[in-house]
């Protein structure tokens, strides 16, 4: 046998006894470890880094939606006033409610914004970040749909009041049911959000 024969014998050897040493030490390692909890695991699979965009993203709907269709209602029931208030200016203070109650669905997002915001920490669950999504979804889109009835039948309601003052009863009684759109949704929302 040549030298490098058995050199290279000798290295092969000493690599493979070292590789067994290694591979007995991760063993002994895992098998001293006790297995992770399985709550444990299911909690760090159910908290991803992601999980708060979708709480923040419902909050966001809350707000967005029903801020815009209260402007809207705003708008459109403040141009009512507006050409009502050239025939009979004593009427303005009567004629403000629309906007009010316009004003109202926007309170409405706001509570639930800031409610879905103050529940929000770094370790919040995917589950409880798309209840908070959920809840402002069930805002939203109700705050939109009030505030264009608000702004539609406060518009025609107010014109029509200066011609004929006995229909200021229908108009608010039109304005309560269209307001009670957002609260179903506020109620939704409210549920969901503290579950």
């Amino acid at each position: 046998m040549t030298v490098t024969a058995i050199l290279g014998d000798s290295l092969l050897e000493a690599h493979v006894k070292t590789r067994e040493n290694q591979r007995e030490e991760e063993e002994e390692r895992f098998n001293s470890s006790p297995p992770p909890h399985p709550q444990t695991l299911s909690e760090s699979n159910n908290r991803p880094e992601y999980a708060s965009f979708f709480a923040v993203m419902g909050a966001s709907a809350a707000m967005v939606c029903s801020a815009r269709r209260a402007a809207y209602g705003t708008v459109k029931s403040g141009a009512g006033i507006a050409a009502m208030s050239l025939m009979r200016l004593e009427l303005i203070m009567k004629s403000i409610i629309p906007v009010v109650m316009a004003g109202i669905i926007a309170i409405y997002g706001l509570v639930v914004a800031v409610l879905i915001a103050s529940s929000l920490n770094d370790d919040i669950s995917l589950y409880r970040s798309c209840l908070q999504l959920s809840a402002g979804l069930s805002l939203g889109p109700s705050g939109l749909a009030a505030g264009f009835a608000i702004g539609i039948v406060g518009n025609a309601g107010v014109r029509a009041t200066v011609q004929q003052p006995r229909l200021f009863m229908g108009m608010i009684l039109t304005l309560i049911f269209a307001e009670v759109l957002s609260l179903y949704g506020l109620i939704v929302a409210l549920i969901l959000s503290t579950k």
